[in-house]
C-alpha cells in the first residue's frame, strides 16, 4: 500500500483542504503516515500571506526531501499558486498544483512516475469562476468541523496577496453544502464552522440565493446538527437579513468574528477597507441589540505604512467601544507584491511591538471582562481536548460563545454537548465544573 504524508500551513481553510485531498488519496489507497515518517508521497500545502508564510514553506519543503530523497514531492496551496516558479527551482519538488485542480494531483503523480520529468500544473486563478468541490466527510483531527463554503475574494485590500492566491469570489452550490453538513453531523460532529476565504461573501455571484438562505436552510434542513458557526464575517456582510435569522436561529452560535483591521477611518482608506468606522459601529450596535450577550472576536493590524499616534490612540480608542470578548493582533508585514509594501513612511519595528503589546494587554482585558458575566452560570461547552498527558481528566473546549473552558471531566465527553458551571472567569481557560451531558434523553427530562 503506497503511504502519504501531509503538512499544512496557513489558515482552516487550508486545514480543510488538506483533508479534501487526502480523502482522494485514501479512495485511491493510500495509507496516511505522520510527515517525518518516510513515505511515498509528501503533499506540502503552503501559506503565502506573509512573506514569512513564503519562507517556511521552503523550509518545510526542504525538509520532506530531506526525509526520503526518492519520495515524490507534491506542493499545493497559496504560495504553490502565485509563485509556482520559485517551487520548481527548490531540488526535489515533483509537483506543483496551486489552489484548483487537486483534483488533478493523483493523475499528476502517476504521470511522473512514467516519465520521472518535474510536473507546473499551476494555471491562472483570475479566469476561474467555479468553486472546486472537495468532500470532507470526517476530520482525522479534530472535534469541531470545518465546511468549507465559499473560495476566493474580490476585495483587494492594499496589504493582502489573497485574491491573488485564490482568485475571485465563487460560491459553493448550497445543495453540495448540505450534504456535506449533513455527512459531518452523521460522522458524530456537533458544531460545524461554515469557512471560506471571505466566508460571508458566500452567495454574492448567485442570482436568488444568499448567506442568510444558506443560514436558514443549514438550520432546517441538516438533521442533528446541534451548532452553527460562522467562521468570519464582513461588517458590510451583516444584512438586516443576517442579524433577522441570527435573531431567530436556534443553532447559530451567539459568536462572529468581525475584522476590524484599524479603528482609524484614515488608516481604513489606505488599506482600501470598504466601510468606516461610523458603519461598523452602526452594524455591531444592530447586532449586539438582536443578540445582547453576543460575542464579538476581531482582527487589527498595527503599525500600517503611516500609521501616526494619533491614528493608532482611534483605533484603542473604538476598540474600547465595542468591547470584544478577544482580538487576534497582527504587526504589519510587507508583503511583497501589494501595494502596502511599496507605501512610504514604513512603521519603525520597534514601534510596531509596542503599539501590538498595548493592545494584546487591552485584548487581554477585554477578554477578562466579557467572560466575568457568565462566572456563575451554567453554559454548554464541546470539549476538544485534554489538558495534557498528566492530567486526561481536565477537559478543554469552547461554549457557543467562544469562551475556552477547563473542567475536570471524562474522556468520553469529547465531541459532546456538556453543561458546565463557571466557577472562575479568567483569559485564556475559565474553570468550570461539569453538570451534565446534554444528550437528548437528558434534554426530555
Amino acid at each position: 500500500m503506497p503511504t502519504v504524508a501531509f503538512h499544512t500551513l496557513g489558515c482552516k481553510v487550508n486545514h480543510y483542504e488538506t483533508e479534501g485531498i487526502w480523502q482522494k488519496f485514501k479512495n485511491e489507497g493510500y495509507e496516511r503516515v505522520e510527515f517525518d515518517h518516510h513515505a511515498d508521497v509528501y503533499v506540502i500545502n503552503t501559506c503565502t500571506v506573509t512573506n514569512t508564510g513564503d519562507k517556511k514553506s521552503r523550509q518545510i519543503i526542504r525538509r520532506a526531501v530531506r526525509s526520503n530523497p526518492e519520495g515524490i514531492i507534491c506542493v499545493t496551496g497559496c504560495y504553490a499558486q502565485t509563485s509556482p516558479g520559485e517551487i520548481m527551482e527548490i531540488p526535489g519538488v515533483d509537483i506543483v498544483v496551486g489552489t484548483q485542480d487537486r483534483g488533478k494531483m493523483i493523475e499528476y503523480i502517476e504521470q511522473h512516475q512514467e516519465t520521472r520529468l518535474p510536473i507546473n500544473g499551476v494555471s491562472n486563478i483570475m479566469k476561474n469562476r467555479v468553486f472546486e468541490e472537495m468532500d470532507v466527510p470526517a476530520f482525522t483531527d479534530r472535534t469541531r468541523a470545518s465546511l468549507k463554503i465559499q473560495e476566493g475574494c474580490n476585495n483587494f485590500c492594499t496589504f493582502c496577496i489573497i485574491p491573488w492566491s485564490r482568485g475571485l469570489l465563487r460560491s459553493r452550490d448550497p445543495k453540495n453544502v448540505m450534504e456535506q453538513a449533513q455527512q459531518l453531523v452523521d460522522a458524530g460532529y456537533k458544531e460545524v464552522v461554515l469557512t471560506g476565504i471571505h466566508t460571508a461573501g458566500y452567495g454574492e455571484d448567485m442570482k436568488d440565493y444568499n448567506f442568510a438562505q444558506l443560514l436558514r436552510d443549514l438550520e432546517h434542513n441538516v438533521s442533528g446538527l446541534k451548532r452553527i458557526r460562522i467562521s468570519s464575517i464582513e461588517a458590510s456582510q451583516i444584512t438586516n437579513e443576517v442579524i433577522e435569522v441570527l435573531d431567530q436561529s436556534k443553532k447559530i452560535v451567539p459568536h462572529l468574528h468581525i475584522p476590524l483591521q484599524s479603528g482609524s477611518d484614515t488608516v481604513l482608506e489606505r488599506m482600501r477597507r470598504k466601510y468606516s468606522t461610523q458603519f461598523y459601529r452602526e452594524r455591531v450596535a444592530k447586532i449586539q441589540q438582536a443578540l445582547p450577550r453576543l460575542a464579538i472576536t476581531s482582527d487589527v493590524i498595527v503599525g500600517f505604512p503611516g500609521e501616526t499616534d494619533e491614528e493608532f490612540n482611534e483605533t484603542v480608542q473604538f476598540i474600547k467601544e465595542i468591547g470584544y470578548s478577544e482580538l487576534h493582533v497582527f504587526p504589519f508585514s510587507r508583503r511583497t507584491g501589494t501595494p502596502a509594501a511599496k507605501m512610504d513612511n514604513q512603521v519603525d519595528e520597534d514601534v510596531k511591538n509596542e503599539r501590538v503589546q498595548q493592545l494584546i494587554d487591552l485584548s487581554n482585558k477585554q477578554a477578562y471582562e466579557y467572560a466575568k458575566q457568565f462566572e456563575d452560570e451554567v453554559i454548554e461547552v464541546i470539549p476538544e481536548e485534554t489538558y495534557d498527558a498528566e492530567n486526561p481528566d481536565i477537559l478543554i473546549g469552547y461554549s457557543d460563545n467562544y469562551l475556552k473552558v477547563k473542567f475536570e471531566g471524562t474522556q468520553d465527553m469529547i465531541g459532546e454537548i456538556v453543561k458546565v458551571k463557571i466557577s472562575k472567569a479568567g483569559y485564556p481557560y475559565n474553570e468550570g465544573t461539569f453538570v451534565r451531558i446534554m444528550d437528548d434523553v437528558a434534554l426530555q427530562i
